[in-house]
């Protein structure tokens, strides 16, 4: 898929055409630029033209499922998500995850939490640029990992690993906690601000993604039943 991308541009890809139209007013309020789909079909011809900085998607649509859509979109580009919709099973929930979602919200939904999780998600993705600063590395036997806080960079064995916003999160709050305990609840409270335990499937998915990633499940330690963490040694 050849595409410009725009800083700042968000996809919204929505059939519902008052939510739209109402996610993309609050967005343009905070200085976003938006462009609304209303099908995967047109949604497409604007990814064959420019990449977006985010892509706010809706499940249920009229020519498809956004699931599958979001499955094929990720084998070609790495972009942030936020899956929109009506569907808040917690089946739902981990499925989008897995796919490699940001977030997901439920509707109905407050616009103005909407407009603030767009722009945290795309703070991290964008950082500023400048002077490399902030960077760690550990050890694990013969892995070696690399981390930039500023650059928003990881790399594993001089390998790039891209996680997303959300798996980047989930990541640093463990290095933070080197060698403790982190409660599953915990990373909920710290990275998405959720204290629900019916969430909580939702930080393994997480994990398992963060695994396959960074190619080794040694990096993250499960302690059965409580959580999870970091076993790398700081060099």
């Amino acid at each position: 898929m050849e595409s410009t991308e725009i800083k700042d541009l968000i996809y919204i890809v929505e059939d519902h055409e008052v939510i739209a139209t109402g996610v993309k007013q609050y967005l343009e309020m905070s200085d976003l630029k938006c462009e609304v789909f209303f099908n995967l079909s047109t949604a497409r011809e604007g990814f064959a033209k420019q990449k977006p900085a985010l892509l706010i998607q809706d499940v249920m649509l009229p020519d498809g499922d956004g699931f599958e859509f979001v499955r094929e979109l990720k084998k070609e580009i790495d972009i942030p998500v936020i899956f929109m919709t009506a569907r808040g099973e917690e089946s739902d929930r981990i499925l989008g995850f897995e796919l490699g979602a940001d977030d997901y919200i439920t509707k109905p939904f407050s616009p103005k939490e909407l407009v603030l999780r767009v722009k945290a998600i795309l703070k991290r993705c964008n950082p500023n640029g400048g002077e490399v600063a902030d960077r760690q590395t550990f050890t694990l036997e013969n892995d070696v990992i690399e981390l930039d806080r500023v650059a928003h960079k990881l790399h594993v064995d001089d390998k790039k690993v891209v996680l997303t916003a959300a798996e980047w999160r989930v990541l640093i709050c463990l290095i933070d906690h080197e060698h403790l305990l982190v409660t599953r609840s915990q990373i909920l409270d710290e990275c998405f601000d959720y204290a629900s335990e019916s969430y909580e499937r939702i930080v393994d998915t997480h994990i398992k993604n963060i695994r396959a990633k960074l190619g080794d499940n040694s990096w993250l330690e499960t302690v059965r039943g409580y959580g999870y963490r970091f076993v790398g040694v700081q060099g």
